[in-house]
């Protein structure tokens, strides 16, 4: 089979391709024919080696999926196989990957392998984050930092589904215009030296609730100043690169909270999370609470060019690497 390797960390135009065997499900597994992948920072940060999770050398990147099961090793469920399924799984940049079965979710009709690729890690801490951890409510205003990325544009079509009001942070116009097309009620320029005063403007002096902080760095003070009393600053991630210092008197005065979302953690010390998650995901697709869909579609070929655009933050939203048809 055809697949994309790491054999030594850096940049992601160091990758190989490569031709290895297809891959042989063991007890409890099956085989999943790639009919699309996922991809997004936290499989840049595995190819640079700096992930909290460093994975051994050499490995296939990617840990989204969606494709059809079409092998299963001994105790695996037979019916499995021929259904579409998702799961999260290490080495997906392949034309087959090997995945627990029980880890698989199947398709349900109208939600096709792309969009289920697109959906899993963005969308499971989005629901992981605002339903566990921040426990948004209806009617609540929600601040989404980085707003235009795959992690963004997923909270505010997650948060727009529970009934929230959005308010979307990024960093230029053609951003913006992406969190307007995706649901987000308010928009606002965090380029700009101003942008407090912005956000201020624009909220019409009501406070922000809920913080969805995947950036870090400089923005998450000045959106923590902006939450309201009781308010909830959830943080998911450093994708600007720089871990801030909040002062502790700020949630002290403010009686709000600063809330990490670690869901990967969350999943690997809970048995049972990732599928729990996944099964929710599928129940919102199904009764219109959200709809996941990729950005942009690519070959394999493509995906470490892809992936460079992430780690630069050049790209909007998910992109997803797709298989040609059979």
């Amino acid at each position: 089979m055809k697949a994309i390797q790491c054999v030594r960390y850096g940049e992601p135009e160091e990758l190989v391709f490569v031709d290895l065997p297809s891959p042989r499900p063991g007890p409890g597994e099956v085989v999943i024919a790639v009919e699309a992948a996922g991809l997004g920072f936290a499989d840049g940060l595995n190819v640079r080696g700096a992930y909290q999770v460093k994975r051994p050398l050499p490995f296939i990147p990617g840990s989204e999926v969606a494709g059809g099961v079409v092998a299963r090793g001994d105790d695996a469920p037979a019916n499995l196989v021929g259904q579409r399924v998702m799961a999260l799984a290490d080495g997906c940049l392949a034309e087959e990957v090997v995945v627990d079965a029980d880890q698989c979710v199947t398709l349900p009709n109208g939600f096709g392998p792309a969009a289920a690729a697109s959906s899993l890690i963005n969308y499971s801490t989005a629901i992981f984050a605002l339903e566990s951890c921040g426990a948004l409510k209806p009617g609540e205003t929600i601040l989404v930092l980085g707003a235009s990325g795959g992690v963004g544009l997923a909270a505010i079509d997650l948060a727009k589904g529970l009934g929230a009001r959005v308010v979307a942070a990024a960093s230029s116009a053609e951003k913006l215009a992406a969190c307007k097309a995706r649901g987000a009620d308010l928009l606002v320029d965090y380029s700009r030296p101003d942008w407090r005063k912005s956000l201020e403007q624009t909220l019409g002096g009501t406070k922000i609730d809920v913080v969805y902080d995947p950036v870090g760095g400089q923005w998450s003070e000045t959106a923590f100043r902006c939450l309201a009393p009781g308010g909830r600053h959830l943080v998911v991630g450093f994708a600007g690169g720089e871990i801030p210092r909040i002062p502790l008197n700020l949630p002290l005065l403010k009686r709000a909270s600063i809330v990490g979302v670690d869901w990967g953690g969350h999943v690997r010390a809970t048995r049972g999370a990732a599928r729990a998650i996944l099964e929710r995901l599928v129940e919102l697709v199904k009764v219109g609470k959200i709809d996941p869909q990729p950005t942009s579609t690519h070959a394999l070929e493509e995906a470490p060019r892809v992936l460079s655009d992430i780690l630069g933050r050049r790209g909007i939203g998910k992109p997803v690497i797709v298989s040609p048809p059979a």
